[in-house]
């Protein structure tokens, strides 16, 4: 998976898309979704390492079935707060 961490002044976002999506645009009706190498591309991790960057992520944007597996895995997500987006698995997680 490529993650790429967006960091600000007050918080962190993990990006993280399955190898195989980046560059993509997926399409679903009127929405769709760019999976930009400017938001996504980072370092490729294996599971267990973007498993261990999401327990301590403060916030996640994850698209891609091994992107959502490893959110759920990492106990940040559930399947309920899981959207499919042409077919494609996206999941966002926020702290307050």
């Amino acid at each position: 998976m490529y993650v790429k961490i967006h960091k600000s002044e007050h918080t962190e976002i993990v990006a993280a898309c399955d190898e195989s999506l980046l560059g993509k645009k997926i399409r679903d009706g009127d929405l769709e979704l760019h999976i930009t190498k400017e938001f996504y591309k980072g370092d490729l991790k294996s599971k267990e390492e973007v498993i261990k960057l999401l327990k301590s992520a403060q916030s996640a944007n994850l698209i891609g079935e091994e992107s959502v597996s490893a959110g759920i895995e990492a106990k940040i997500i559930s399947e309920e707060s899981i959207a499919t987006v042409g077919g494609v698995k996206h999941a966002q997680f926020y702290t307050v």
